[in-house]
């Protein structure tokens, strides 16, 4: 069982999108929608790839996972900060310039593939303002997928600054965004073997450690900050660890007391 169909109609429903235009979006008959919705038929996965694409989804997530009415409504969360993400008043042109960051979105990341190194389309991409110190070449994507949580969720956008990519310099422990010829690849590096191979894996555990070859990036990304709207109460572990840690400070001052 997939949750195709129901994530279809409610991505309508939060879309205002009627059956017909959904169809028209993606080359579709209306009746076909109808049946997908149903769950009398399921979209080939062409189509799923266009969907997942058009929306800033997973295939994964649109299959396994019925998503909720509020991780739809975050689609353009980021789109919409961007409006207050104006340089301050003041601010140098060369200032202004290096705090701009072209925002990938998960649904253009074929898109850049294509055009990652044509500078018009990356001018053309939205710009996105961030307070940081990594230089003037920084990128943007938006994390499409399970595949790192609990560290990156879906939706999440990450800030990168560039890795030479002739000589790069990569860190065991530490996340990278490589884009190759046929997708985005957010891992963490666990170790670099002989040959320019680097073992990577997943911070979800359902996903296998793989091996890579350096020669399959096109550019290679370390990523620096995360934002995300996803926020966590503390777990049972850290709880306790705040109440040893008030245990020992009263300890201490006991201590220095006596």
């Amino acid at each position: 069982m997939t949750y195709i169909g129901k994530n279809i109609r409610k991505i309508r429903t939060v879309k205002k999108l009627s059956q017909a235009a959904f169809a028209d979006l993606f080359g579709l008959a209306r009746p076909s929608v109808g049946a997908y919705e149903e769950g009398r038929s399921e979209p080939k996965m062409e189509t799923l790839i266009q969907i997942a694409q058009y929306f800033g989804l997973s295939v994964d997530l649109l299959l396994t996972k019925e998503l909720t009415v509020n991780e739809l409504y975050n689609f353009d969360i980021f789109q919409e900060a961007q409006k207050d993400a104006a340089p301050k008043e003041g601010a140098s042109e060369a200032d202004r310039q290096a705090l701009l960051t072209p925002l990938v979105p998960a649904r253009r990341v074929l898109e850049y593939i294509v055009n990652y190194h044509n500078k018009s389309f990356i001018d053309g991409l939205q710009m996105l303002t961030f307070p940081h110190t990594l230089g003037s070449v920084t990128r943007a994507f938006e994390i499409s997928g399970a595949d790192m949580q609990p560290t990156l969720h879906h939706q999440d956008v990450v800030l990168c600054c560039r890795v030479d990519k002739a000589a790069p310099v990569l860190y065991a422990g530490r996340l990278y965004a490589l884009v190759t010829q046929g997708r985005l690849l957010v891992r963490r590096l666990a170790e670099r073997l002989p040959d320019d191979v680097l073992k990577l894996r997943a911070d979800n555990r359902d996903y296998p450690t793989q091996d890579f070859a350096l020669s399959q990036a096109l550019e290679i990304w370390e990523i620096k900050a995360q934002f995300t709207t996803h926020l966590h109460a503390p777990t049972l572990l850290e709880d306790r660890v705040q109440v040893l840690e008030r245990q020992v400070e009263e300890l201490l001052a006991r201590i220095g007391a006596a």
